[in-house]
């Protein structure tokens, strides 16, 4: 019994010097989420673990994206089926555009019958992005997600962090599976954001047919947005099936997550191929402390480098 117990400490001692010796930087953007306190801590390489595929990586630096590391370009993308009641919420997001920091760059694209329409580049002057901003005048139903990930794979890379917010209703309907519940389009969107490091916020905003649509599909659609928003490190809002009354309080709990995002660099496991995206979890150590982080991420595989570009790079 203690040969074999000798043995499997030898066998889980030169599996982790293995792990250890051929291992390659990757990266991951984590956003500190709701914190029950005054204000939120800066986090340390002390406050966080992180795994690859369930096993323990070498955290090396965790990076504040604040100060001289704050650049930001986001990108406002409006599905113009979501043309119910617009009212005060394009004033209220006219108003979150000229309330970002002279670090963002916001840029405007619309989706026109499933099709992506880019507006504005991310830019810093407001004015443009302002007249660039208009309120949707309804479309085809058509998948969101396909316009998504146009906008991101066309994204040019620069040294800013990226990101979408999204307001939809979510709705992919050429879904298929039990209750629609299997989205090609969405699944697409989210592997090309995790590619890229773009962190994407959703806001629903229905149709202005809603009162008569399927109930079962609008839920699916919140579904599809939610699972495209938590798998690409967001988050989704909505509140039932119809409008919300105002969209500011969503858009200040964004700001509040942009002002508050930390580039964590780590020693991880070659994938078996370049650029493979692999599952990453973060912990954080601090009780009561959510973090929103992306559920896979770019991986280098033997003797490769990661495929992405620095979120904020150092001096």
């Amino acid at each position: 019994m203690r040969k074999i117990a000798g043995f499997l400490w030898l066998f889980a001692a030169c599996s982790q010097a293995v792990w250890s010796q051929s291992s390659v930087p990757a990266r991951i953007i984590v956003t500190t989420g709701h914190y029950y306190a005054q204000e939120g801590p800066v986090l340390t390489k002390d406050d966080l673990s992180v795994t690859q595929e369930s096993r323990p990586v070498t955290l090396t630096d965790v990076i504040p994206l604040r100060g001289d590391r704050a650049g930001l370009e986001l990108f406002i993308l409006v599905d113009n089926c979501s043309s119910c009641e617009v009212g005060q919420k394009y004033e209220e997001l006219r108003k979150f555009i000229t309330s970002q920091p002279p670090t963002t760059s916001v840029g405007v694209a619309y989706i026109q019958d499933g099709k992506l329409q880019i507006a504005e580049h991310p830019t810093l002057d407001r004015e443009r992005v302002i007249k660039a901003l208009s309120p949707p005048g309804g479309s085809q139903l058509s998948s969101p997600y396909n316009a998504l990930t146009d906008l991101v794979k066309g994204w040019k890379q620069s040294s800013s962090r990226r990101a979408v917010l999204m307001i939809t209703a979510g709705l992919d309907p050429a879904a298929t599976g039990p209750q629609w519940s299997r989205s090609e389009s969405a699944e697409a969107a989210i592997e090309a954001a995790q590619r890229a490091e773009v962190t994407v916020y959703v806001i629903y905003h229905p149709a202005a047919d809603y009162a008569t649509a399927d109930y079962t599909r609008m839920y699916v659609g919140q579904l599809q947005m939610s699972h495209v928003a938590l798998e690409a490190g967001g988050e989704a809002y909505f509140l039932g099936f119809g409008p919300a009354p105002s969209i500011a309080p969503f858009l200040a709990d964004i700001n509040q997550h942009l002002a508050n995002q930390y580039l964590l660099e780590f020693l991880a496991n070659p994938g078996r191929s370049p650029g493979e995206l692999q599952d990453v979890e973060v912990k954080s150590k601090i009780p009561g402390l959510y973090l929103m982080v992306p559920y896979k991420t770019v991986i280098a595989g033997n003797g490769g480098k990661n495929q992405t570009k620095a979120a904020s790079p150092r001096p």
